[in-house]
Order: C-alpha cells, then structure tokens, then sequence
C-alpha cells in the first residue's frame, strides 16, 4: 500500500472538495448579464459605449497605484479589523413610524422612519460580502437582529450592485417576506429579475428620477413619501466587467422631514447641487470608511463626509449626520475606529452635529442622540 499515494488523492479530493463549494452559486450571485441589463440601460443620463460613467472626471485607481495596492494587501490587510468585540444593541423599534429616525444595522443597512413611513437601504444580512460562500470580506460584527424581526417596510432602496450593498440572499428573503418596493438606480432591476423579484415591485430610476408612494399605491392616509435618485460618484460591478448599471444615492421626503442617504460615493459637486433642489436635509447618512488616497475620487474619507453634509443641509450646523459604511467589514487599510474620530473631529470644528450609533442603535434626532464614545473601548 503506497500510503504517500493515498494521501496525496484525499488531500487533492479535499481541496477539489473546497474549491466546488467556493464556487457553489457564483453565477446566480453575480446577476444578470449584459444581454440584460442593456434594454434597460439605453438612453440613461450617463451610459454611452456600453457603460454608465460619473459626470466628474473620476478613476476607481489612480495611475500607478497597482503595485502598492499589492503591497498594502500583503502587510496592511488586518489594520482594520477591531482589537476587541463590537458591541451591538437589540433594535429598538415602536410600533409605528416616528417622525424622523434611524437604526443602524451595521455598514450601509439602515431602516429609517420619515413622517411615519420605513425605508431600508441597501440591506445586506449575510455573512459574507461576495459571489463566494467561502471567500470574501466577513462580517466584524453579526447583524443586531434577525431580517425576519423588521417590520412592514414601505421601500427598499438599493444604492449599487457591489456585494456589500446589494445582497441576493437579503433580496429573496425580502420579496418573499414584505411587501414593499425595491427601488433601484437604472440597470440594477434586472439583477432583481434573475433573482425572481417580480416586476411591479421593481421602480428603476435614472439621476434626478423621483417616485411617490402614492403613484405606487403605498402613501398613508393623509401623506405621501417622495424618493429621488441623485447622483453620486462611483462605479459598479459584480464582475470583471464594470459599470454595467448606476450608482446613486437617494432623498427620501416626506410632508415635514427630509432625509438623505449616501451610499456610496466620492466627494462631488452633486451634493450641493441636491441640498439646493432638494433640500435642506434633517438627516443624512453618509459613507465615512473604506477610504484610501489611491481610490480617492470614488470613496469619501471622514472629513468629506462633514463637508458634504453642510452641501446638503445648507449649512455645517443644520441637520444632524450619522456616519454609515464602517465597522462592519474591513474593505480597506485604515484602522478600524480610525474614521469615526477623524469624523468627530472634523465634525466639532465644524459645527456639526452628529450620532454615532453602535450596530443595532436606534437614533431619535429629536429626542437625545447618543453621546458616549463607545468605539474607544473596542480598541
């Protein structure tokens, strides 16, 4: 018996083993394809030859970057993971609708409460933000509470089709568990499609494109919720290919508050351009990680975030902004905690008020947002 032999085949029929399973649903996750997503994507603002483009001058990687990038990868890929646990709280939620609201679940998933109404942005409850079961970006924290605890939703908003925005585990468990509408930036409902969302609950909208709850037949009785698609600075893809649909970010205004939520994007002039058509905005959720002077034109870093907030309040002092798109998953080589006090500084110097909560953590603008540093104990 040649028992090299033998272990060799075991350990070859082990990593075959492990290969098929990390390939295991790929090409369901990735989405629709070209052939779909083009009818769709025709005569949008921003797509010529095939692709959708920023209206800004912008580069997903500036010149020269690809051999740091490496380098930071094999020494820098762990400095954003936290040294202690992520402390989460169980949501919060009443049982309607306040005024104005937000709970924090972690990344870019929020479920914000405006003039009654729920709206979920881009929520992703699964484990792991990839095409891959087994590889990818993992979660730091689990999510604070089951999706099967949320309640009635009246929208989904989706900002982009990167895995840690548009999940299509979250999307089926959605369609099969509420009602509400998924509304999307151009070229995206046809992922929706692949993933079996049926078509009247698919509102696709080009930048600038608005719908009302009421056209939907959703408004609540004596009120109506308007949701804009405004532009933002990034980029898309599931794939090799990119930029295959649009990224956005969306105004959410109902008859007394204002609400802006960000995404994912860069520093652009669109800020100031949607708090002058559309706001000023009581509350904005705006992206402050995965931040890198290498990518700089498609991710805002913390102090870009403040000062886009004035862009879309009016003024620093105006509304109150809570950070999203940090602490959940480590997408880059900053320190973990690392935007969050480059945001509080620049905040307080600003003038800006600001909430800060920890996954799970249910935000009342008008009632007393929370105030203890507690990312200073996680180390």
């Amino acid at each position: 018996m040649n028992i090299r032999r033998i272990a060799g085949t075991a350990a070859g029929a082990l990593g075959l083993t492990w290969v098929v399973r990390a390939a295991w649903g790929i090409p369901s996750a990735m989405g629709a394809g070209m052939s779909a997503i083009q009818p769709y994507a025709r005569g949008a603002t921003t797509y010529r030859d095939r692709k959708f483009h920023n209206t800004e001058p912008s580069s997903q990687l500036v010149a020269g970057a690809a051999l740091s990038l490496v380098l930071s990868t094999l020494t820098k890929r762990n400095l954003g993971r936290p040294l202690g646990v992520i402390p989460l709280q169980t949501p919060q939620l009443p049982p309607a609708a306040a005024e104005l609201a937000v709970t924090w679940y972690g990344h870019a998933t929020a479920l914000i409460e405006i003039d009654g109404y729920r709206v979920l942005t881009d929520p992703v409850w699964s484990e792991r933000v990839s095409p891959s079961a087994l590889v990818g970006p993992t979660r730091m924290h689990p999510m604070p509470a089951p999706l099967t605890d949320l309640p009635a939703l009246d929208a989904v908003v989706i900002s982009h089709d990167h895995y840690d925005h548009l999940d299509k585990d979250t999307v089926r468990e959605l369609v099969l568990r509420q009602t509400a509408p998924f509304l999307v930036p151009v070229g995206i409902g046809a992922h929706l499609r692949h993933w079996g969302v049926p078509e009247h609950r698919i509102i696709e909208l080009d930048w600038g494109g608005s719908v009302s709850l009421s056209a939907l037949g959703r408004a609540h009785e004596g009120s109506d919720l308007v949701l804009t698609c405004t532009e933002a600075r990034h980029f898309s893809g599931r794939g090799l290919v990119r930029n295959t649909t649009l990224w956005a970010s969306w105004s959410i205004i109902g008859p007394t508050k204002r609400a802006y939520f960000g995404g994912d994007t860069g520093y652009t002039k669109a800020f100031a351009e949607a708090g002058a058509a559309l706001g000023p905005f009581d509350l904005t959720l705006l992206p402050i990680g995965a931040y890198d002077e290498r990518w700089r034109d498609v991710h805002m870093n913390p102090e870009e975030a403040v000062r886009a907030h004035a862009d879309l309040c009016g003024d620093p002092a105006n509304g109150l902004l809570v950070p999203i798109h940090w602490a959940t998953f480590n997408l880059a080589f900053h320190g973990w905690s690392e935007p969050v006090r480059r945001m509080v500084a620049a905040a307080e110097a600003a003038g800006t008020a600001i909430a800060i909560p920890m996954p799970g953590q249910r935000v009342d603008p008008v009632g007393a947002p929370p105030r203890d540093s507690w990312w200073e104990d996680v180390g």
